[in-house]
């Protein structure tokens, strides 16, 4: 027995052995659509993952990676890294960020919480500041949630409201801003017209204002902290459509892009710095590209930038964005909690476990695969190893990453003999199918593909047994299609490309020397998903997986 009561305990596997190395393989926005010219894994040379899909049958298959299969809300949402790792770690399914966030609102619970009787002190006397994506993304953020967040603190009593936009147009089709900008105007006159001073103070593109993750830059934080709290940036407008419009018709201007702004009144002066005594919330339910600035509003102690003037506020969070640093300390959701993670139980019982990957995809198979969880359950039996991964330019420009050094940490963890799981992410198809560079993500899924090669070789050698999969979509599909599936065309005649994940099923397949014979996959789980994932791996390593997981993928017949 654990600690808390666990049994920790795993039941032996009454078919499968112990004690043989697994290779674990996440390929990042790596997911299964129709062969064309806009499906980068098809296009790409990639010969291991299509032998694979061409080999045994009952050891390739398709998995959910999107919607329900990862606890979110409808089948219209779309998969992300975060959600899909929680998944592939805990061997059960989480209501995740916009669900919650949605429950919390339809309930009221919301006003009731903690983090809402924080930030409402502020509201007599002061401004309350949102700040976040303004989207329907629904990966981020949904613009819906904003509205209704805005509805209800005004209700609570906030008096001056001020909202710091962030444009999208990555989860999103660029130029969407506008009409959302619009949608938000709208809502902020029907409050002043009952009496609150609600209005938009500043605004910027998510990827080069506010929302830089992993500390990637923080210059991008900076610009935003300059127009948010100090009031201060390079571009001044009367209102949020007009800047947005005018923003955009710059040269290769897109949303994801646009420089930081200001709104001023009448005499130039901006309408809505942060200043002593204001409640600040981020509206984001997702994580990563809210913690940044999470430290920038409550650490006392920070050095990333020079912030000038940091004021005494009252801040929040939509949710908690990282458990472990407790960041931030007040939040209006509370988190899931995601207990008895897979990678728990198999330190637990005895499976030495090394995980690597580059920056910018190592909290993946770490962090977000243990529960949202820092750190090591046992550090005498894991390691964890970061690549740094390139910085200071767009992945288009090098879309080959850190693939080759990851496979090389992987080939020698695996023969150093020392570890029976060694887990990575190969995050080259989702950064680079980000930045909509069709070509660059051809050679990006040509890497990842010879990246898998050296696994797979490590794993023969050893007489191990590989499991790779993927946690959503992305390379896949690199256009926006109609409802008949034909490519989206803009005005101009050229496609509109597609940088955001799928909701495509991604693909799981099992072997190496070391599987068992007459191990295959059921044909009894349909639409088994990438929580089904967890189950599977602990068969392999030759236990039963806790009676509540998600079933496993796998069965063993007798030849």
């Amino acid at each position: 027995m654990g600690s808390s009561g666990i049994d920790w305990k795993l039941p032996d596997h009454p078919k499968l052995p112990k004690g043989k190395v697994i290779g674990l393989i996440v390929l990042d926005g790596w997911g299964e659509a129709n062969a064309d010219q806009y499906n980068c894994i098809h296009v790409a040379e990639t010969p291991v993952m299509d032998s694979l899909k061409k080999g045994a049958p009952e050891r390739w298959r398709l998995v959910r990676a999107h919607g329900t299969a990862v606890g979110l809300p409808t089948e219209d949402d779309m998969g992300n890294s975060e959600v899909g790792h929680n998944a592939l770690g805990a061997g059960r399914i989480f209501a995740q960020g916009a669900k919650l966030v949605d429950a919390a609102l339809a309930s009221g619970k919301m006003f009731e919480g903690e983090g809402f009787k924080y930030i409402k002190e502020s509201f007599a006397t002061n401004t309350l500041h949102l700040i976040g994506l303004m989207s329907d993304g629904g990966v981020h953020s949904r613009l819906d949630q904003l509205l209704l967040l805005l509805k209800g603190a005004s209700e609570q009593g906030a008096k001056r409201i001020r909202v710091h936009v962030l444009t999208d147009g990555r989860d999103v089709l660029d130029g969407s801003s506008v009409g959302f900008a619009e949608i938000l105007e709208n809502e902020l006159v029907k409050l002043r017209e009952k009496g609150v001073d609600a209005q938009v103070a500043s605004g910027g593109g998510r990827m080069y204002v506010t929302m830089d993750r992993y500390e990637n830059d923080w210059s991008v934080v900076k610009r935003g902290w300059d127009a948010q709290v100090l009031g201060e940036a390079p571009y001044k407008f009367k209102n949020v459509v007009e800047a947005i419009k005018t923003l955009r018709a710059e040269p290769n201007a897109n949303d994801q892009y646009l420089p930081p702004f200001v709104i001023v009144d009448d005499s130039g002066k901006p309408v809505g710095p942060i200043v002593d005594g204001d409640a600040v919330v981020t509206f984001n339910f997702r994580a990563d590209r809210m913690v940044m600035l999470a430290k920038a509003l409550e650490y006392a102690d920070f050095d990333k930038f020079d912030r000038v003037r940091v004021p005494k506020i009252r801040y929040a969070g939509m949710l908690q964005y990282d458990g472990e640093l407790k960041l931030p300390s007040k939040y209006l959701v509370e988190p899931p909690e995601i207990d008895r993670t897979s990678g728990e139980y198999l330190t637990y019982n005895g499976v030495h476990t090394f995980a690597c990957s580059e920056t910018v995809k190592f909290g993946h198979v770490t962090f977000f695969w243990n529960g949202n969880r820092s750190g090591y359950f046992n550090d005498k039996m894991e390691e964890y190893v970061e690549i740094p991964s390139d910085n200071g330019i767009t992945f288009n420009v090098q879309p080959k990453m850190k693939a080759i050094e990851i496979a090389e940490k992987a080939r020698d963890a695996i023969l150093s003999g020392k570890f029976e799981q060694v887990r990575v992410n190969l995050p080259n198809s989702d950064m680079v199918g980000h930045t909509g560079d069709i070509a660059a993500t051809v050679v990006a899924c040509k890497a990842a593909d010879e990246a898998v090669k050296i696994i797979f070789d490590a794993i023969e050698k050893a007489g191990g047994i590989y499991v790779v999969t993927a946690d959503h979509g992305n390379a896949e599909d690199m256009v926006k299609r109609n409802k008949t599936g034909q490519p989206l065309l803009d005005k101009n005649g050229n496609i509109q490309i597609l940088t955001s994940h799928t909701l495509q099923p991604v693909p799981i397949a099992i072997g190496g020397p070391g599987l068992a014979p007459g191990v295959r996959f059921r044909k009894d789980l349909p639409s088994a998903g990438l929580a089904n994932v967890a189950a599977t791996v602990m068969n392999l390593h030759g236990f039963q997986a806790p009676s509540d997981y998600e079933p496993s993928l796998i069965e063993v017949v007798d030849n």
